[in-house]
């Protein structure tokens, strides 16, 4: 499969999240061509500030696994924050791959490059951009619809 494929199950996740509520963020992890796990934002759901598409992928992959490393790819919809870049770092994952970037948040290119600082432990290769127009639109929407809706998103 590539990275296009496992980026629309990830973009489904997303979905699947902005369904229930929560910011629509995806996220697919695969080791060895196998997917261990999947998920998306469960901020609101679960009310917990933690539970960004990537940590949540990322404990799902490490129970699968038995293993606290991830050393396979994560592919999320939009770049991730500092605290999901570290815990991609953390978890040892080689490869990340997302699609849009976070102008606001963005800690693997807009605003710091964690996964690729020298100064870690541990660096993780990056490809950004896989299909980021529609990771963005998803995103677009979301937001779009609350403000036109008046409706503050929220824990449920």
């Amino acid at each position: 499969m590539t990275d296009e494929t496992y980026m629309q199950l990830a973009l489904g996740e997303a979905a699947r999240a902005g369904e229930r509520g929560d910011v629509p963020v995806g996220a697919v992890i695969v080791v060895a061509g196998v997917v261990v796990a999947t998920a998306g934002n469960r901020r609101e759901a679960d009310c917990d500030p933690t539970a960004h598409a990537e940590i949540v992928a990322l404990r799902g992959a490490a129970t699968q696994l038995g293993s606290w490393h991830v050393e396979g790819t994560l592919y999320v919809t939009q770049e991730p924050c500092p605290m999901c870049a570290g815990a991609i770092v953390n978890a040892r994952v080689g490869r990340l791959v997302y699609g849009c970037d976070n102008p606001k948040a963005g800690a693997v290119k807009t605003l710091y490059q964690i996964p690729t600082d020298v100064r870690l432990n541990h660096r993780v290769e990056v490809v950004g951009g896989v299909l980021s127009d529609e990771c963005a639109a998803l995103l677009k929407g979301f937001f779009a619809a609350i403000r036109r809706d008046g409706r503050a998103v929220e824990c449920t």
